[in-house]
């Protein structure tokens, strides 16, 4: 890639590598980022240091290069309405309520696969994640729509551990406890939005972004929504991030509001 990267500054200016200044290296690189990506102007920078330097025996001179701004793509967030029709059209009471508890707790894919009848506290409505994203833990309040629904769905299994369990009865194979389908549910949800008319990409972390935006939207504060996801917190090193009591108290009765606004139908297993 070097070699290449030295051919690639040759052409450029149809002369020897070690004839090139400073200036002309400022103007490639200029030249350069508008048309490569920006792992190639990093290893053609590399290159040319190494060469400078191992090769020509000379001292470097650093080119500074105005890293190109990185679009990122801004993500689709469902309306209460087009989620009510995405889980009232769906025909499969399992991934009804998993749509549901992954919206309303806001978590990602795994969490609410791998949810097990100890981590739901009904006695203090909340939900215990375990071994989430980085490795951590965390307590997210729990609905009262949401905790009806999943002793609705686990009163058809029954499952001794899980809330989700997956394949057939007793949902275990080579010495695993099967959860539900991760590539299943991310199916599900794009077939059932197509049918409901949704344009938008809409998958299952959609309805993660969908939570946290309508919490936004209702007055939470950006750090009690950041403790609700498990994000990083940019302030602090503590191993955990736990919500205070009355971010609890005041998430917990949004979440409640925001739930309570769907009215689903129940599909009858």
């Amino acid at each position: 890639m070097y070699s290449r990267s030295l051919r690639r500054l040759t052409e450029f200016f149809d002369v020897c590598p070690d004839t090139i200044t400073t200036e002309q290296l400022k103007q490639y690189f200029l030249a350069l980022v508008e048309s490569h990506s920006w792992s190639s102007v990093k290893i053609d920078r590399n290159a040319f240091q190494f060469f400078y330097r191992h090769v020509l025996n000379r001292q470097w001179q650093w080119v500074n290069i105005v890293k190109p701004p990185k679009v990122q793509p801004l993500q689709d967030v469902l309306s209460m309405s087009e989620l009510n029709a995405i889980i009232n059209a769906t025909r499969k009471l399992s991934y009804q309520v998993y749509f549901l508890t992954t919206y309303s707790l806001g978590l990602r894919l795994s969490e609410a696969l791998q949810l097990r009848i100890p981590d739901i506290d009904g006695t203090l409505m909340r939900v215990h994640l375990r071994q989430c994203k980085f490795n951590k833990h965390r307590f997210v309040p729990l609905p009262l729509a949401t905790l009806k629904a999943l002793r609705l769905y686990w009163a058809t299994h029954r499952h001794p551990e899980l809330i989700f369990p997956g394949g057939k009865p007793p949902h275990f194979r080579q010495g695993k406890t099967l959860h539900m389908d991760k590539g299943g549910v991310q199916k599900a949800i794009k077939i059932v939005a197509k049918e409901c008319g949704i344009s938008k990409n809409v998958h299952i972390h959609t309805l993660r972004h969908s939570i946290a935006t309508h919490l936004l939207e209702a007055g939470v504060s950006l750090r009690s929504i950041q403790a609700f996801l498990g994000h990083a917190s940019p302030v602090t090193t503590a191993k955990y991030t736990r919500m205070t009591e009355q971010a609890q108290q005041n998430s917990a009765l949004m979440l409640n509001a925001l739930v309570d606004q769907l009215s689903i139908d129940w599909v009858k297993s």
